[in-house]
């Protein structure tokens, strides 16, 4: 390690290392990671090829990139364009050591000017031989500057400088095996500056029988993005390059465009209008603005040295082309197609299950998919999808971030209420500030429309005997009572069916609340929920239970007094405003007067005030509810987070806004919601990043205005604390992998002038959730572009309560006055669906932008196993001495700690198979040159081209023992294919010993839970007898919970893993028989393969209804 920090230092002064003197031939000089491309020894003359659309980026130091070496631009220059890399957005993250707005310093070159987009495989070709500048990385932590180019004759792949001969400065064509895209080989994991060199920007050439590797990195995901495609498609078509150039025109999609052409053209001339030509490619594609098309027309003709207002057949397919590709899409369906210019039902079949996380796809469905997307009519008929086929694909709807699973009730509803989040509203009649705003009906219709299912009403005394809702410190536009119920009654169950809470603020006088109670009840009939609460239960009920059901609360007369009417304390919040702004201003309760009827519509949410959690505890009824100020809240939070968060395991809490907040500001709903909070009510009049997320929260579990909270924070016996700052206890942690591709259609920021259309747009991911989890990074500006700007950058975050976890994309326009909001979309974590996607994004009131998106990647990897299979079952690996246990705690009472010390080796067990299994997955993956995000699916995939000679005869072969798929060589095969297989063998031995063993650790660990339990109900007498009182006791009373989380967490860990483990095994077994690794000349082991996986499925299901 410190010879590597050593050279490391070396590199970055721009030194010699030591060892200078020994280098090869070939590496006469190291590169400086630091250090201007323009220092080579030997250049040779750029040719100008094809250019990817990139953008300028700089060296983290400030130096230029070797595009820009040379034009050694102004230091106030650069020291302006590193003020704006900077982010300038007060950020919604609270603790600034999460805050990670600036990025890691990467390895980062200028991009290329945006000459022509790539479009196709001759493009790539083009540019490949014209050649650029790469890192070449060695695994000796050093990094060399090379020009590579592509031989005319496309057979071979050259670089220079280098001392060696010509013809060893190469590498043939034919030579390669596989071309990966990222930090996938040994020479990228051992290199000891493999963390300053952007994943996005590396990839690695393998090649000969022993499968080494050319390891490169580009000064551009773009550049790299080029090599890889390019490469790909010379290796799968060695056997035919020089057709390759004159086929670039015969493609599906040319094909298609010139039939478009000629449909258009009335004269049959083969040339049309400039204006036609517009039209045509502006309805084929409706986000292009006009000037745009009518400039790449001219460009076009240009470069033809002619001036003609017609357009030629050749002239509006090149066009189309350039325009309506978008480089980053094309990528990705060379790289799914094996290097074809379109999908055929396989290939698509292929993306969806392993990248997409799709189960149960058939070909049929994958050309149902084709028939719907493709625009070609050959390509419906013969089942293929083009490229812009494809492109309508994954912006339409199948494609959304969504998961389309969410937009159903898909949590359990038969919970108590207390259980739930629900959305909720604050002072619902206003449209504008708390002070002036009047009383505006549609408050209440946009609050019903978007799922809110607890509602304000404030109601006084009115003219003519007729309570009104108003604005009491502006009485102007007051609304009828009458009305209002009439609204409410209307739309109480429009957008959900699930109870609706009426939080009443009574200020009217006895007799006119008599006339609010006949207005509810016969304006709200049988909906109106009124039945006593029943003492014996302990719980409120379900919110399935109480299904088009109206709930009031408000404040309740004693039942054990026989009277008509009687004073009960006012919590009235809007007077609040008045008095704290009053040199009067005095804490004394106000009392006003309540009648019986009124007091007898209150049933399940009885208002009381708090006093503090002891005596809530011991004297608090199931359905008398609190109201908390924000500020109270606050504090309560910081001060006593785990006993907030047990209040809210039986009794309903409401927090409002600050008084202060008269202009209607939202607090921030996450801080509550942590607590265990049910009703956090804010300012839906106020758009803004608080809005945003409380809309986003409640876009889960079908939009119904209720979300289930997580189990940790509804069990009875359950330690959790909001303020946590590490792993929540029996929750497994899972990264979050984002990759951001590109931007599509950008708007120019409302209310921007001084810029005219041009917007630098950057891009923020923010995380919200428990403290732990709450982070921000962003990624580099893009210069001047609005239309599809390619950021192509990744990155990670460990989550540690997955279920409380939201995730934001903010668009931004990088400005030297202040960046200007562009869009944003919030999701919850639970919500995303895995593989590429695009993002609708939303305006700053929360409206869908029409074809604004994001196009994004995600993957979600659990380091433990557990959660949904398709997007859970990733793994990312955990060396044994980085390995944490997580531990019990020590009660002080006896016979207690005796019964936890026995479930202490069986959670070292549970853990160690969870890790072993997980590592062993990992280091396939690996050996297999995928990143830990990758699916075994796609494992599979990748051993099959490998596995399978020229003739198409596997040299392995699929062998079940004992339901397990296990994978046998048949006749010799290299060392390094036998060490894949060994770590395939070492991945199968290690699910298998967790399948076979998992029964009994989990028992163990049950029954340990079990006997703790036992003596919940005993602890306090247990803890007095031990001589423990006061904060003691109650420190014994927080481990005992502590205990029993971590044995119900880690026994669900474990049940989750081998269910997993199941699943992993079926996957592989049909990963392995659909790539014909199963063949041996008879069906008899086809046969075996199927009652293998048959067998599989019955122990999977058996398991299901079984113990686990």
């Amino acid at each position: 390690m410190a010879e590597a920090a050593g050279s490391r230092e070396q590199l970055a002064a721009g030194r010699a290392p030591p060892d200078a003197a020994h280098r090869t031939e070939e590496e006469p000089e190291p590169a400086s990671l630091d250090a201007p491309a323009g220092s080579l020894g030997r250049r040779r003359e750029r040719r100008s090829g094809v250019s990817a659309v990139g953008t300028t980026e700089r060296f983290p130091g400030g130096s230029l990139g070797p595009a820009a070496a040379a034009a050694a631009p102004d230091p106030d220059v650069c020291l302006l364009e590193a003020a704006k890399a900077t982010p300038r957005r007060s950020s919604i993250i609270k603790d600034p050591s999460n805050q990670k707005c600036g990025r890691k310093k990467t390895v980062s070159f200028s991009s290329m000017p945006s000459e022509k987009k790539i479009s196709s495989a001759s493009d790539c070709i083009s540019f490949m031989q014209a050649g650029c500048e790469l890192k070449k990385v060695r695994p000796n932590s050093r990094i060399y500057n090379r020009f590579f180019t592509l031989d005319p004759d496309l057979q071979a792949l050259r670089w220079e400088p280098s001392k060696k001969d010509l013809e060893k400065a190469k590498l043939d064509i034919s030579a390669i095996k596989e071309i990966r895209l990222g930090k996938n080989t040994e020479t990228f994991r051992n290199n000891g500056l493999a963390d300053q060199i952007s994943e996005d920007c590396a990839l690695s050439v393998i090649h000969g029988e022993n499968y080494e590797s050319l390891d490169l990195v580009a000064n551009s995901a773009d550049v790299a993005n080029i090599w890889v495609s390019g490469l790909r498609y010379l290796v799968s078509r060695s056997k035919q390059p020089l057709d390759l150039m004159e086929s670039s025109h015969n493609t599906p999609r040319f094909a298609w465009l010139k039939t478009v052409f000629d449909a258009a053209d009335v004269d049959g001339n083969g040339i049309m209008l400039e204006d036609t030509s517009v039209e045509l490619i502006k309805k084929l594609n409706p986000t292009l603005k006009e000037s745009k098309i009518r400039l790449k027309f001219k460009e076009i003709q240009k470069s033809k040295e002619k001036l003609t207002t017609r357009v030629t057949k050749e002239e509006f397919c090149e066009a189309f082309s350039e325009l309506c590709t978008r480089p980053e899409v094309y990528f990705l369906l060379v790289q799914i197609s094996k290097n074809k210019e379109y999908l055929d039902a396989n290939d698509l079949m292929l993306f969806l299950e392993a990248e997409q996380g799709v189960t149960h796809i058939t070909e049929e469905m994958c050309l149902d998919i084709i028939r719907r997307y493709e625009l070609s009519q050959e390509g419906r008929l013969k089942g293929f999808l083009a490229i812009d086929g494809f492109t309508q694909y994954l912006l339409s709807p199948e494609c959304d971030i969504f998961d389309p699973e969410h937009k159903k009730i898909v949590q359990d509803m038969t919970q108590p209420l207390s259980h739930y989040y629900i959305n909720a509203s604050h002072n619902t009649y206003l449209i504008e500030d708390q002070l002036r705003g009047p009383a505006d009906i549609n408050g209440y219709v946009r609050a019903l429309k978007m799922s809110c299912r607890s509602i304000e009403l404030d109601v006084c005394d009115g003219p003519d005997n007729e309570p009104i809702i108003c604005n009491r410190n502006n009485m102007t536009s007051p609304l009828a009572f009458r009305n209002v119920i009439e609204v409410i009654n209307k739309l109480a169950f429009f957008a959900s069916e699930y109870p609706l809470i009426l939080c009443l603020g009574n200020h009217c006088s006895v007799q006119q609340q008599k006339v609010m109670v006949q207005h509810m009840k016969r304006i709200f009939g049988n909906k109106l929920y009124t039945e006593a609460p029943l003492s014996s239960e302990a719980y409120l009920p379900s919110p399935e239970k109480l299904k088009m059901k109206i709930i009031v609360k408000g404040k309740k007369l004693p039942c054990d007094q026989d009277i008509l009417e009687g004073e009960v304390t006012d919590e009235d919040e809007e007077a609040e405003i008045s008095r704290r702004l009053s040199e009067d201003f005095s804490r004394e309760p106000k009392l006003i007067w309540l009648c019986r009827e009124l007091s007898d519509l209150v049933s399940l949410c009885k208002s009381v005030q708090y006093k503090d959690f002891e005596t809530s505890m011991k004297a608090q009824n199931y359905w008398e509810m609190c109201s908390f100020s924000e500020a109270e809240a606050s504090r309560i939070a910081n001060e006593y987070p785990e006993d907030f968060v047990n209040y809210n395991k039986k009794f309903l809490s409401r927090v409002y806004p600050s008084a202060m907040r008269i202009d209607s500001s939202n607090l921030n709903p996450q801080d509550f919601w942590n607590c265990g909070c049910q009703i956090v009510a804010m300012n839906y009049q106020t758009p803004g990043p608080m809005m945003d997320l409380h809309t986003g929260w409640f876009l889960q579990n079908g939009g119904c205005g209720y979300v289930l909270r997580p189990s940790v924070m509804r069990d009875e016996v359950s330690y959790f604390s909001a303020n946590t700052k590490g792993i929540v206890p029996g929750v497994s942690p899972q990264v979050l992998h984002v990759k951001i591709i590109s931007g599509q259609n950008f708007p120019k920021p409302k209310g921007a002038c001084a810029k005219g259309d041009v917007i630098d747009p950057y891009v923020c991911i923010e995380i919200h959730g428990i403290p732990a989890d709450c982070t921000e990074q962003r990624t580099k500006t893009v210069q001047q572009n609005s239309d599809n700007p390619i950021f192509d950058e990744s990155f990670e975050f460990q989550i540690n309560l997955p279920e409380l976890a939201m995730i934001r994309f903010v668009v931004l326009d990088d400005d030297y006055i202040g960046d200007e909001f562009i869009g944003q979309y919030t999701i919850p974590l639970e919500c995303l669906q895995p593989g590429y996607r695009h993002i609708p994004l939303r305006s700053f009131v929360g409206d869908i932008m029409e074809h604004v998106t994001l196009f994004v990647h995600i993957a979600i990897t659990n380091r433990s196993g557990g959660g949904k299979a398709q997007k859970r079952s990733l793994s990312v690996r955990i060396g044994k001495k980085a390995r944490e246990y997580t531990m019990l705690r020590n009660t002080g009472l006896k016979t207690i700690d005796d019964i936890f010390k026995l479930a202490v080796h069986p959670l070292r067990e549970a853990t160690d198979m969870r890790e072993n299994m997980q590592n062993a997955m990992v280091s396939v993956k690996e050996l297999c040159g995928l990143p830990p995000m990758a699916s075994l699916k796609q494992c599979i995939l990748t051993l099959s081209s490998r596995l399978v000679s020229s003739d198409n005869a596997p040299s392995v072969t699929l062998c079940m023992k004992d339901t397990f798929p296990y994978l046998e060589p048949v006749g010799t095969m290299p060392d390094v294919q036998k060490k894949v297989l060994a770590a395939y063998d070492l991945m199968i031995q290690e699910s298998r010993v967790l399948i076979e063993t998992a029964d009994i650790t989990h028992d163990k660990i049950v029954q340990c839970q079990k006997a703790g339990m036992e003596f919940h109900e005993e602890l306090h007498n247990l803890g007095t007898k031990e001589g423990l009182k006061g904060r003691k006791l109650s420190k014994a009373i927080e481990s005992f919970a502590w205990n029993i989380t971590v044995l119900k967490g880690q026994g669900d860990l474990l049940k989750n893993a081998k269910n997993e483990a199941l699943e992993n095994m079926k996957q592989i077994q049909l990963a392995c028989l659909s790539c014909g690794l199963s063949k041996t000349g008879s069906g008899h082991t086809d046969a075996k393969s199927k009652r293998c996986l048959e067998a599989i499925q019955e122990k999977d299901t058996g398991d299901e209804n079984g113990r686990l």
